[in-house]
């Protein structure tokens, strides 16, 4: 869907109406964004709902400067950076990491098989700021300016950080081949 009227529409109409578009056309990539970059399924739904809220208050501001998504994702990864920064989250992420007495959650164990898929995991595993730079620009489509924007880093860092997510990558697929003998995972 094209969003290049938005500038015009989001001060003359129903902003509620726009906002339904919105959350159709780019609900899904703002939860998965989320996702990526919190690994929390709570903290990506709640993320979400906190994105297009803001995204509704904020909707006669947009100025075109940017496209819709890039404005959108950027929104996000505000948010989820926010979350992650506060101390609480680190204090409740740091309990899972402790022993003893904690067994995970039928909802946890799905998610677990669910994410089986090597090259996710791999992708989970990269730190935040080679993760966030290889989504943007593998996953989402965006291209190096729009990713620099969005990130508030020069391009050129952009090119560096996607080549060093790109090698970990290849150095993380490469290993977990070697372990593949016969058809079968020792």
């Amino acid at each position: 869907m094209d969003f290049d009227y938005l500038q015009y529409t989001a001060a003359d109409y129903d902003r509620g109406s726009v906002l339904d578009q919105l959350m159709k056309a780019y609900g899904r990539d703002v939860w998965n964004f989320a996702l990526m970059l919190t690994r929390n399924r709570d903290s990506a739904d709640d993320i979400a709902q906190d994105v297009f809220l803001k995204v509704y208050e904020k909707l006669p501001e947009f100025r075109g400067q940017s496209s819709v998504k890039t404005w959108i994702l950027t929104i996000t990864r505000h948010a989820a950076l926010d979350q992650l920064r506060s101390s609480w989250v680190r204090r409740v992420m740091l309990l899972e990491f402790l022993p003893g007495g904690h067994h995970p959650s039928a909802e946890k164990e799905l998610f677990k098989r669910l994410q089986n898929e090597e090259v996710w995991l791999a992708v989970l595993a990269l730190p935040l700021k080679l993760r966030e730079v290889l989504l943007l620009t593998c996953h989402y489509g965006m291209s190096m300016e729009e990713t620099a924007g969005l990130l508030g880093v020069a391009k050129g860092t952009v090119k560096s950080r996607l080549h060093r997510a790109r090698a970990a990558m290849n150095r993380k697929v490469t290993a977990s081949e070697a372990l593949n003998v016969g058809g079968e995972w020792i």
